[in-house]
């Protein structure tokens, strides 16, 4: 009986200790991104508060970025790749002080990941080709999404249409 329940608990083991390796496998499959720099690479192309953004998840204040209040027509791309992200027709005013918007260009412009920062679940934005840190997606948007997709002007850059 002690034998039995001996090798039970060490196959449980050997399951448990699969799925996590599989879970970790996963996680650096969605970790990868098509535009790879190093950290010194990163600093020589972005200014210091675009890396601390973008590479570090840092966070300006708020009402303090140039795209907050920004209401001239264009696109917003990844300040670090220039990756098309945003359209200025999904940008909306949301009264935090950053440039928030409902939905992305289209289905491979973000992603978003899992954020246990702070003691706080949330879901943080990325951009789908450098993996850039752009800032956090939240469901108290307005239709036709619900989401509002609360971004970093430092992350950003604007490209404006006629």
């Amino acid at each position: 009986m002690m034998k039995q329940l001996f090798g039970l608990i060490i196959v449980l083991f050997a399951i448990t200790m699969q799925a996590c390796s599989q879970g970790q496998n996963q996680q650096k499959k969605k970790e990868s991104f098509e535009v790879v720099k190093t950290e010194a690479e990163w600093k020589k192309l972005l200014t210091p508060s675009q890396f601390y953004i973008l590479r570090q998840k840092g966070t300006e204040r708020a009402f303090s970025g140039k795209y907050w209040d920004n209401h001239a027509k264009g696109q917003y791309h990844c300040a670090a790749c220039q990756l098309p992200l945003f359209s200025s027709e999904t940008k909306f005013e949301s009264g935090t002080g950053w440039p928030s918007f409902y939905q992305p260009l289209n289905d491979k412009a973000v992603r978003k990941v899992e954020d246990v920062s702070y003691g706080m679940v949330r879901e943080e934005v990325v951009c789908n080709r450098c993996g850039g840190h752009l800032g956090h997606v939240f469901p108290d948007g307005p239709e036709p999404t619900g989401l509002r997709y609360c971004l970093n002007s430092e992350a950003l850059s604007f490209v404006k249409t006629k």
